[in-house]
């Protein structure tokens, strides 16, 4: 009887020791008593930072969960040949730690705290994209709540990698994402959430950085995975970013210059064919073009092939082809009032089709001949234009015909081949104007076609 009295006096006593100890680990209040008349007394705390080393949960198997957002500040630098964006971020993450908490009433009202992180245990949380050392400063602050609810908010400079499409530069737009997650604690042990609505974070940033550098914010979508190493999930949450560049400067800088030089050098054709300064103008032009790129080349991303770049090769190439076509143009005419050759029947026909027939002959051997100032001497040892039709006197008829015969067909014989210079100098004023007008539409064609290209 007194044995079995002794048995359950022991049962007992380990039941309440069991309730007792179950009960000390299940509350963690922290004394504060003093706080408002003494001020914090680190001491109260010390149990906290003690477990500092471990994730601040009673139950091991309970994943803690962590909610992050962030404010883009500024985008400082987007580097095309490296492919990285450098930016400012002001990163928020909240979590709760089962081991804080204490009664407001008892502290004199005292809600809210703050704590150096060096004393509280801190999530891992990394951005998979930076390629650089966290250059988080020293010495920075949690504020803690009454409920254990912790809040830390870090200013950080992120160089991050992203991938860059400059096809469309200086119209360009760019997508950049930041991957936070953790590098150590699987889903098991923890879980990523968003602090705030992606919309909030994406408007309190774009009224930040708000006509601020070369890029503007357009706006921050967000989404959440689980990435898979081997048999582990871990939770990440991608942010991506959308900006796009201000292009006012290149547009002054680059494309107005190159537009007015390719519209100066496609004017210059209404300078006379016949004239001397044509082909030193285009040249000139020329000349400027190339300086004008060397001089911009500075402006242009280093990798890659932008739509920018294919523009200045275009107006380029439009340049050289037109001085082809002024030289083309400069050797006919000199070839007409030298020595102008005969002119096939083809030819001759074509010419006539492609002009007033009432005009044609007489208009233009006047026009032609006054206008390149001919003169005898221009025209001594130009051959016979009833070659057209291909019949040529031999050297015999030549002599029956005698030197009365000649000196009277001497008249003829100028005016028949005043009639072919004038011809040839039709001629070359005609394809003058048709490759003036191919000119046009090549190069309307390629400022279309570069257009159309940025807009999409």
């Amino acid at each position: 009887m007194e044995r079995g009295w002794l048995l359950g006096e022991r049962f007992f006593f380990c039941l309440i020791l069991h309730l007792l100890l179950q009960g000390r680990g299940d509350t963690f209040t922290i004394n504060c008593s003093g706080f408002d008349q003494h001020g914090v007394d680190p001491a109260a705390f010390q149990e906290v930072f003690d477990r500092k080393a471990f994730r601040p949960v009673i139950n091991y198997s309970t994943p803690t969960h962590v909610n992050i957002s962030f404010t883009l500040s500024a985008i400082v630098e987007v580097d095309a040949q490296l492919q990285l964006m450098t930016s400012l971020l002001w990163v928020n993450m909240a979590w709760y730690n089962q081991f804080i908490r204490w009664n407001p009433e008892e502290c004199g009202g005292m809600r809210k705290l703050s704590i150096a992180i060096e004393n509280l245990w801190l999530p891992d949380i990394y951005i998979e994209e930076f390629m650089d050392v966290d250059p988080t400063p020293k010495g920075l602050m949690a504020y803690v709540n009454s409920e254990g609810h912790i809040r830390y908010d870090k200013p950080m400079q992120v160089i991050s990698i992203c991938n860059l499409d400059i096809f469309y530069f200086p119209f360009d737009e760019q997508n950049c994402t930041l991957t936070f997650g953790s590098f150590v604690y699987t889903v098991e042990n923890m879980v990523l959430g968003v602090d705030k609505q992606v919309r909030e974070i994406s408007n309190t940033s774009q009224n930040l950085i708000q006509s601020k550098g070369e890029w503007v914010l357009l706006g921050i979508h967000q989404r959440t995975v689980k990435m898979t190493v081997d048999t582990d999930q871990y939770d990440q949450i991608i942010f991506y970013v959308a900006i796009r560049r201000r292009p006012s400067h290149y547009v002054i800088n680059l494309l107005v210059p190159s537009s007015f030089l390719v519209a100066i050098d496609a004017l210059s054709f209404y300078l006379p064919a016949e004239s001397e300064i044509r082909a030193p103008c285009k040249m000139t032009l020329l000349l400027g073009y190339n300086v004008f790129l060397l001089m911009m080349n500075d402006l242009l991303p280093d990798s890659g092939t932008p739509l920018i770049s294919v523009y200045f090769a275009l107006c380029l190439s439009l340049m050289v082809l037109s001085l082809l076509e002024t030289i083309f143009i400069t050797y006919l005419l000199h070839l007409a009032t030298t020595q102008p050759p005969p002119m096939p029947r083809w030819l001759h026909s074509l010419l006539l089709h492609g002009t007033s027939p009432m005009k044609c002959c007489p208009t233009v051997t006047q026009k032609g001949t006054k206008g390149l100032g001919l003169t005898p001497s221009h025209l001594s040892g130009l051959k016979d234009p009833m070659e057209l039709v291909g019949k040529v006197p031999g050297p015999q008829e030549a002599e029956l015909n005698g030197c009365s015969g000649s000196i009277k067909a001497q008249p003829e014989d100028k005016a028949q081949k005043q009639h072919l210079v004038g011809l040839w100098v039709q001629f070359s004023h005609t394809m003058d104007i048709l490759l003036f007008r191919i000119y046009l539409l090549f190069m309307a064609t390629s400022v279309i076609t570069v257009m159309v290209l940025w807009s999409t």
